[in-house]
Order: structure tokens, then sequence, then C-alpha cells
């Protein structure tokens, strides 16, 4: 029972965390909407997209502790990253150079 106690205190403090954070996100970006993904055994991918465009992501280490953090932030949750949702994000020359810009006309990482 004290092993069950003990994860469950360890999630809830990881859950506080990561709603810490999207929350900090939220407020420095005029509010923020976001998205949670299955990544395989890594956990699951927070996308967040602020209202100003700007965009981040977190990890958490399952579904369900991400699902509680974006819950708990009090954020719009998509079901998945496309449309309206996708179209609020702006990128600059820096993501379009991480992208594999080069092959598209960005600009050179040389």
């Amino acid at each position: 029972m004290a092993d069950t106690q003990q994860v469950d205190a360890k999630d809830g403090r990881r859950i506080a965390r990561l709603a810490h954070q999207i929350s900090a996100f939220s407020k420095e970006h005029g509010g923020a909407e976001g998205q949670v993904a299955y990544i395989g055994e890594r956990g699951a991918r927070i996308v967040l997209v602020g209202e100003d465009g700007g965009w981040g992501d977190l990890v958490a280490p399952s579904v369900e502790i991400a699902e509680k953090a974006v819950e708990k932030a009090g954020i719009t949750v998509h079901e998945s990253f496309d449309g309206e949702f996708a179209a609020k994000v702006r990128t600059g020359p820096y993501e379009w150079t991480r992208m594999a810009g080069i092959q598209v006309g960005g600009p050179s990482n040389g």
C-alpha cells in the first residue's frame, strides 16, 4: 500500500510541476491551447500554442499525467494538431532552419 501512495504522490508532483509550466507559458503568451499525443515508451507530448502564435512542448511520463496536467492548468485541449489550432503557430527563421528548411528554400544551415 505504501508503494502505491508513494507513486501517487510522485505523480501528483509531476502533474503539479507540468501544470505550473503550462500556466506560466499561457501567461507569457496571452493564453494557450494544447494537444496531448502519445509518443511511445517515452510518455506523452504536450504541444502548447499561445494566443500570440508562440509555441512549445513538454513531455510527460504518461498520457494520463499529461491529461491531468492540462486539465489542472485549465487550458483548452484539442484532439489533434490541425485546422485552426495548428494555423495559430507562428514560425521564424530558426524553425525553418531546424525543419530542414534548406530543402524548401529556407535559410542556409552553413
